[in-house]
């Protein structure tokens, strides 16, 4: 870290090679496509590296890191705000998931899913249910209200598991039939 205080480029490498596939991993939950998450890490890494000096080395260091390619991401997608329409959902799946199914997808198929939803559902989704930000947090970052925040979770849920449902529908089907 003292490196990268300094702006030697050697440990800004050394960094970024230790960290870049997490915070890639991180980054691709916010992006609509691999390339924008790669352009979403490279301008994380940057914020990273001009305001290292910032880290009060509080928590850990991989932790504000994380932190700073979640916000980059939230501003790369508020940039993209202007021009988003919230999509309305003509079906929504009100019954719940068997939780069967669930155990049976993998961490990779439950990502692959997670990409599937809209936009708007799919940042507010992995910002609640995969960072751990509450809707009032979400509400203050996204610039928008904490009704509309627990709105948009409760229908990209809905819509997660009508996804689930449709992937899953024979393997649903069976356990259904069978008790």
């Amino acid at each position: 870290m003292e490196g990268c205080l300094r702006g030697d480029r050697k440990f800004q490498k050394a960094l970024y090679e230790k960290y870049a596939s997490r915070m890639l991993g991180v980054c691709l939950r916010y992006a609509e496509h691999r390339e924008e998450a790669e352009d979403m890490l490279q301008e994380g890494f940057i914020k990273v590296f001009h305001s290292i000096s910032t880290y009060e080395k509080r928590g850990s260091f991989e932790g504000w890191i994380r932190r700073v390619m979640v916000f980059t991401s939230i501003n790369i997608y508020k940039s993209r705000l202007r021009n988003y329409k919230e999509e309305q959902m003509t079906e929504y799946f009100d019954e719940p998931v068997n939780e069967n199914i669930i155990d049976r997808l993998s961490a990779k198929e439950i990502v692959a899913l997670i990409q599937q939803l809209p936009e708007g559902y799919r940042i507010i989704f992995n910002l609640f249910a995969v960072e751990g930000y509450t809707h009032k947090e979400i509400a203050e970052e996204l610039g928008i209200a904490i009704g509309t925040s627990k709105s948009q979770f409760a229908r990209a849920r809905g819509y997660l598991q009508q996804l689930i449902f449709k992937q899953n529908k024979e393997l649903y089907e069976q356990l259904a039939r069978s008790g």
